[in-house]
């Protein structure tokens, strides 16, 4: 018999309350890492049991050998009369228990019982940081950039590293070790590190969350975001609508001199965000989606198909359509809509060059420098 701690159920007690691991648990942790190391001290074969005494602490260590007529293995085997030495009510077929003299085991026992404990509870923190993020995919998340990897942003938040990788970085932004960083968690999945967080700054859904932080309307349902698009560190483009017809969803979003929306500018680094207010009347819809553009006329061409031809002044051409069609491809997204962008005089054209055709659909031109067709994103399978 061996005493390897007189404290181990006040510990065990603790470490129950703090990390919720059972202390039932623990001891039969303990026991069996016991019985791997006295069987590696001892250089035993044979079948070990170990029990520890929770009130005591005290070590005992058995060997259990099976009850039969003839041994062919000593250190598994005993016969029938020298089974009865030791439990005069054993039968042949069934095992005896025989203490083992652990005398010499007592420091390697103790460093066995730390060593499973901190084992466990390093398991336990584990388990406990993938529950807590596996929670908060689709949530901010404030920390600091720690070390860059590989072009990854390795993020310290509090008592666990995150990562964003090159992909879910903006190309524009660029930070450096001991920068604040605002991201959101994109994805948690369990390694052998216990949790490996992913964070992004390009989703648009990033965007929504920052805007559901600052607009009060958006977090009591007053004020809802109907659709966002995004083209990172570029432009946004969010379509809100009010379920409350006294508060303006636009003006609630920008707030007042556009202290609410600012702070969202500041945060993406001065990436240009276009609220528009949501209308059913896909006309209307589409107007407001090509903002900042003054839109001359909207020609529905397939209300089914959801095709539709604008029509822009030559002076607004360039911003309806936007920077490499930047404008015209997120109006489409956020509509859902397929977008033709003509001028007055390329749909005058047109229609002169093919007045002898009857009952025919206007066409998506494939050229033309200031003619632009934009499709909705299609969804993803």
């Amino acid at each position: 018999m061996t005493k390897f701690t007189s404290d181990l159920l006040p510990v065990l007690e603790q470490i129950e309350r703090d990390k919720g691991v059972k202390t039932q648990e623990l001891i039969q942790m303990i026991e069996g890492a016991l019985v791997s190391a006295f069987r590696k001290h001892s250089n035993f074969k044979g079948n070990l049991e170990a029990v520890v005494d929770l009130e005591t602490g005290m070590l005992e260590a058995y060997m259990i050998k099976t009850v039969v007529e003839k041994v062919v293995d000593s250190s598994l085997e005993l016969t029938v009369d020298a089974a009865k030495k030791y439990d005069p009510k054993v039968e042949l077929g069934g095992t005896v228990k025989l203490k083992v003299d652990t005398t010499d085991f007592s420091r390697i026992a103790a460093q066995t019982a730390k060593q499973v404990i901190l084992q466990k509870i390093r398991e336990v923190e584990k388990s406990n940081v993938y529950q807590e993020y596996k929670g908060r995919e689709e949530q901010l998340v404030n920390g600091f950039i720690h070390r860059i990897v590989s072009g990854s942003y390795v993020v310290e938040l509090g008592k666990v590293e995150a990562i964003i990788p090159p992909k879910e970085q903006v190309m524009r932004e660029k930070f450096k070790n001991g920068d604040r960083i605002r991201a959101m968690v994109l994805k948690v999945d369990k390694d052998q590190k216990g949790a490996r967080i992913l964070l992004t700054r390009c989703s648009p859904v990033f965007v929504k969350l920052l805007f559901e932080q600052e607009v009060p309307e958006l977090a009591d349902k007053t004020v809802e975001i109907v659709e966002i698009v995004r083209e990172p560190g570029e432009r946004t483009k969010l379509a809100v609508i009010s379920h409350n017809k006294k508060v303006d969803p636009v003006g609630a979003c920008v707030g007042v001199k556009g202290s609410r929306v600012k702070p969202i500018i500041d945060e993406l680094h001065g990436e240009r965000i276009d609220l528009i207010a949501w209308n059913d009347d896909p006309v209307k819809n589409i107007t407001s989606a090509l903002s900042p553009a003054k839109i001359e006329k909207v020609i529905i061409l397939d209300e089914v198909g959801k095709r539709a031809e604008v029509i822009v002044s030559e002076d607004q051409l360039s911003l309806a359509i936007g920077k490499k069609g930047q404008n015209v491809m997120l109006a489409a997204k956020l509509t859902k809509w397929h977008l033709d962008i003509k001028s007055p005089e390329e749909k005058k054209k047109e229609i002169e060059g093919k007045i002898e055709k009857k009952d025919v659909v206007p066409a998506v031109a494939e050229t033309g420098a200031s003619e632009v067709s934009a499709e909705p994103e299609k969804p993803k399978e």
